[in-house]
């Protein structure tokens, strides 16, 4: 994802339409997207301000509230495979999530999940 424009952009470009110029002249004139344009003004027109909205995600997704259980479970039973832990997942704390999110989350823990063959 990309950075948002700075805030001092942002207030020209509102402050050109302002003026009285139309929304595409704005978006030539800065060289920036019509749409850019659009959205910079209809957030002045609605909050007041300029600043751009958190990106990214929050750090809090579904599964951050069950890691310790999922660490418990691996721990017990090393061998449990990913859609083992999907399905308890769902089957005790009533979250479903794709089987990715799980090994995801393994990975983030430092967890390996990596199958040995059994000789070794």
């Amino acid at each position: 994802m990309g950075k948002p424009h700075p805030l001092a952009l942002r207030e020209r470009v509102v402050d050109f339409v302002e003026e009285g110029n139309t929304h595409r002249s704005a978006a030539a004139h800065f060289r920036v997207s019509t749409k850019f344009v659009n959205d910079m003004v209809k957030l002045k027109r609605e909050t007041g301000n300029l600043d751009p909205k958190p990106q990214g995600r929050c750090g809090h997704g579904k599964l951050a509230d069950v890691a310790g259980w999922v660490r418990e479970q691996i721990e017990a039973r090393p061998a449990t495979t990913l859609d083992a832990l999907r399905a308890g997942l769902e089957r005790e704390h009533g979250i479903a999530v794709h089987r990715s999110s799980v090994g995801g989350l393994l990975h983030r823990l430092g967890l390996s999940h990596k199958k040995r063959p059994a000789g070794l």
